[in-house]
């Protein structure tokens, strides 16, 4: 009896503290970083429109160079990409990302990945697709969109993605978490490697068309969710 009431206790907490994440997630306000900017030669970015919207800047966020890599702190919901980078029939974009101290500007997970297939990124209706991961375990696949009802789109389930073992856990909030992430199209299918295992793959077909993107070609970079602050080493992409 006293287990059954337990197991209802517990029930009922998880029922009351899910919704509380999810609030929190939806009404976080994006705080600006001081000194930002974009100092990394070749690069470029732009926040979301939802946040241009609320008077978030590029500058509110601070892309630059450091210790044999780039450093990335938000601000705003980012997306960078190289001006000298864009990708094209088959191509693999791939770096890793380092959260010295995880949740370290913020109360709850956020991602950050690799962006593909932009296009229109400076304007009002700009086109990607970025596979990203969190410090917790799940990873998420999204889009943008010109066509697309809200101007995005999900391959994954949820505001807060999928689990996937292969993602690297922090041990704790300020602990130290690494993920190695890469996309990759090829032939008729893009796939999401993180941390060398294929989290997920999707026909072509699945990602290109009405509410999608136009097409797989496109500027090629880097993807960060709101109040982030990560280390990205080894950003390339290569050509079969």
């Amino acid at each position: 009896m006293h287990r059954h009431r337990a197991h209802l206790l517990a029930a009922l907490a998880l029922s009351l503290v899910t919704p509380l994440v999810a609030a929190q997630a939806q009404t976080e306000e994006s705080r600006a970083v001081t000194g930002g900017g974009i100092t990394a030669p070749g690069w470029m970015g732009v926040v979301d429109a939802n946040e241009a919207r609320r008077g978030g800047k590029i500058t509110d966020a601070k892309l630059a160079t450091m210790t044999g890599g780039l450093h990335v702190t938000t601000g705003p919901a980012t997306t960078y990409w190289n001006s000298t980078m864009h990708g094209m029939g088959d191509y693999t974009v791939r770096a890793t990302f380092t959260e010295q101290k995880y949740m370290g500007l913020n109360d709850h997970p956020h991602p950050y990945g690799i962006m593909i297939a932009g296009n229109g990124l400076d304007t009002e209706k700009p086109e990607f697709l970025y596979c990203a991961a969190y410090g917790n375990g799940n990873f998420i696949f999204r889009g943008f969109s010109s066509t697309a009802e809200r101007g995005t789109f999900s391959m994954t389930t949820g505001r807060a993605g999928d689990a996937n073992a292969a993602v690297h856990k922090a041990a704790a909030k300020d602990q130290p978490v690494t993920q190695e992430i890469a996309v990759q199209v090829k032939g008729d299918k893009v796939s999401c490697m993180i941390n060398g295992t294929e989290v997920a793959s999707y026909a072509k077909s699945a990602l290109i068309g009405a509410g999608k993107v136009r097409t797989l070609d496109g500027m090629v970079g880097i993807r960060f969710g709101h109040n982030t602050d990560a280390h990205v080493s080894g950003f390339t992409m290569t050509r079969p």
